[in-house]
């Protein structure tokens, strides 16, 4: 068989590689790879239906185990469901567009309890010199590891993400979106404590810094927040009228400090005090966003925000 032979029989495999995919779902596990700039594996599902014809969206949830544990298999088999089941609404999104779906495997150790990476609290963003050193970073590794993996089977991937997430990886999504908004197509995310990340430097006189606002991104991410880019980032953004999960009242979440100024500057009261100010000033910056209360709805993702989430990324990919 000659060379030229060989090369044409290559490319065609590579390019009819995700049209044999419709058949059934994918479910890949991708070790770390340090060298690639990831210390963690992350999981890439693949739904049955993927067409190479059209281009696709990636859709990142960040890993959310619920609790912090030291054994990192606990955490290796709850993303595996997070990525696998439609439960779940990254992946719920990700069959019903019919594109890929990454979700990360960040450890949440016991032994370090305040490090909430699920979170990606202020106390993640201070990690130097180990392996959780700037997990925002290791994601975007991921996420380019995923792009060069899809790509080499024939799929097109586009440059951005879809980004959603639920209490704590609500957070992290909403938070990671404002350190890196140019990689972020559209981001959702609920049940954040009726708190979110401020696109400010300062309030009411006090500087805001991370994860409670921006006042210290270039001393924390080596770069400035870019407020332009992140108001122009379509965001969806929800909580349930019952919802009475309050993280900043936890020391995991916040420190004293930010529980201090949270309260100050935001309200007592997660809702609807905290989350109708957060509002307040989303809106005031004119930040492309849209949020919703679910009425009768607690600390849960419910098959009508399920739906509603998907409406939102439809909308943003036929844009």
């Amino acid at each position: 068989m000659t060379n030229r032979l060989i090369l044409t029989l290559s490319l065609t495999l590579m390019l009819q590689a995700c049209i044999t995919w419709p058949h059934r779902d994918k479910l890949i596990f991708t070790e770390a790879k340090p060298a690639a700039g990831f210390n963690y594996p992350y999981f890439l599902f693949v739904p049955a239906g993927v067409s190479d014809k059209d281009e696709m969206v990636l859709v990142v949830e960040p890993n959310n185990t619920g609790a912090a544990d030291d054994d990192f298999e606990k955490h290796v088999e709850k993303a595996r469901r997070t990525a696998s089941r439609d439960f779940y609404t990254g992946n719920y999104v990700a069959r019903k567009l019919n594109y890929p779906l990454l979700v990360p495997v960040f450890p949440r150790p016991l032994i370090e309890w305040k490090i909430y990476t699920h979170a990606y609290d202020r106390d993640v963003a201070l990690q130097k010199n180990n392996p959780l050193e700037r997990i925002d970073l290791q994601l975007l590794a991921m996420i380019g590891d995923a792009g060069i993996r899809l790509g080499e089977m024939g799929c097109r991937i586009n440059e951005k993400v879809f980004m959603t997430g639920f209490s704590a990886s609500g957070s992290f999504t909403n938070r990671f979106t404002a350190i890196h908004p140019e990689k972020i197509m559209a981001a959702a995310a609920g049940g954040t404590n009726g708190l979110l990340i401020l696109p400010v430097d300062s309030l009411k006189g006090k500087p805001v810094p991370f994860p409670l606002g921006t006042f210290d991104f270039m001393e924390l991410f080596g770069r400035h927040f870019d407020p332009a880019l992140f108001e122009q980032t379509p965001q969806y953004y929800y909580i349930g009228e019952l919802d009475d999960n309050d993280a900043v009242s936890y020391e995991d979440g916040y420190d004293q400090p930010e529980r201090l100024l949270v309260r100050e500057l935001l309200g007592e009261e997660m809702q609807p005090e905290r989350w109708n100010e957060c509002i307040r000033i989303y809106r005031e910056k004119k930040v492309d966003v849209q949020f919703r209360t679910y009425k009768g709805t607690g600390h849960e993702v419910t098959d009508e925000i399920r739906t509603d989430i998907l409406d939102f990324f439809r909308q943003q990919a036929e844009r």
